[in-house]
This record gives structure tokens, C-alpha cells and sequence, in this order.
């Protein structure tokens, strides 16, 4: 036997494509990761993508505790998303929009209901 050198240049090779549904379970995990520990009954981030080519449009709807800065969390959550995705995917991602669904109070379980006077 011999073995062949040749070797096929890698546009000849095919091209790999990652399902949107991968690409968006990356985006959560991300959001996930940049918003740190949520609030006791919060939802976990969800992501929805769009993906042409290799260029993602990425959508996140997540849940904040608050008070707190909601305009630095949110871009702390678009910067970790574009940089997860570009790594993971490799895919550029021009646009990550972020929907704040829901904010939770830091002292929700002391309200009316808690005074006993």
C-alpha cells in the first residue's frame, strides 16, 4: 500500500453548517453567563437567532434583578453574546437585542402582606 499525499484544500472540502437552534442555545448560555446569579423565580435568558450565511442576529429576552444598572447589564450581555457566538461559531454577529421581560425586587417577599401590626 501507499498512502497519498495529496491533500484536498479546505474550500474544496464542503462547509459546515450550525443549526440555529445551536447557535441560540449558545446565546442563552452566554446571556446566562454575563447576567450572573438571577433573582429566586426568575426565567432563565432565551435566545432566538437568525442566521444568513455566517452573520447571526441574535434576540435575548431575559429577566433582571432590581434595582440595579439595567443599561450596563444589558450591554455586559450583548458583549458576551457577540464574543460567545463569534468563538463558538464562528459567525459574525452585527446585532444582539436584548428584551428585559421582567424585574424582580430585591425585597419582593416584604410586602403588605408581610406586616402583621
Amino acid at each position: 500500500m501507499t498512502a497519498t499525499t495529496d491533500r484536498v484544500a479546505p474550500a474544496d472540502r464542503g462547509q459546515t453548517r450550525i443549526a440555529d437552534r445551536v447557535v441560540a442555545k449558545i446565546a442563552a448560555q452566554a446571556a446566562r453567563e454575563a447576567v450572573g446569579a438571577a433573582p429566586g423565580d426568575a426565567a432563565p435568558p432565551r435566545a432566538t437567532v437568525t442566521v444568513h450565511r455566517d452573520v447571526a442576529r441574535v434576540r435575548v429576552s431575559l429577566e433582571l434583578g432590581y434595582p440595579g444598572d439595567i443599561g450596563r447589564r444589558c450591554g455586559a450581555v450583548r458583549r458576551r453574546v457577540a464574543e460567545r457566538v463569534e468563538t463558538l461559531a464562528g459567525m459574525d454577529v452585527p446585532e444582539v437585542a436584548v428584551q428585559v421581560e421582567r424585574l424582580h425586587a430585591a425585597d419582593a417577599g416584604t410586602g403588605a402582606e408581610g406586616n402583621t401590626r
